[in-house]
């Protein structure tokens, strides 16, 4: 991604917004679903974790996460942080917004 375009970067980040955006999941309030654990390959990109964990955590409101979500994509594509790193700090954010939907 780093030898992306500043423009190419953006487009990515927006893409990754759009479809965070686009496939919302309505829930019976009443009902406590569990995750859906799928195994973290070792070669996974930032994308592809938001996919995983998004199919993980398919019972969460995705309007929540998508600013953090896309700030932790940006720190990775235009800051070049590490993607394990960022990739770790996203699986923390779906495990404690699913900590915040358990309790409500």
């Amino acid at each position: 991604m780093k030898q992306l375009s500043a423009t190419h970067q953006q487009s990515v980040i927006d893409f990754a917004s759009y479809l965070v955006e686009r496939y919302p999941l309505e829930l019976p309030a009443d009902e406590i679903l569990e995750p859906q654990p799928i195994q973290r390959p070792t070669d996974e990109t930032v994308v592809g974790a938001i996919k995983r964990l998004k199919k993980t955590y398919y019972m969460l409101d995705t309007d929540g996460l998508l600013d953090k979500a896309s700030a932790l994509m940006s720190q990775h594509v235009l800051q070049g942080r590490e993607a394990e790193s960022v990739i770790d700090d996203l699986q923390h954010l779906f495990e404690s917004s699913y900590e915040d939907y358990r309790q409500q």
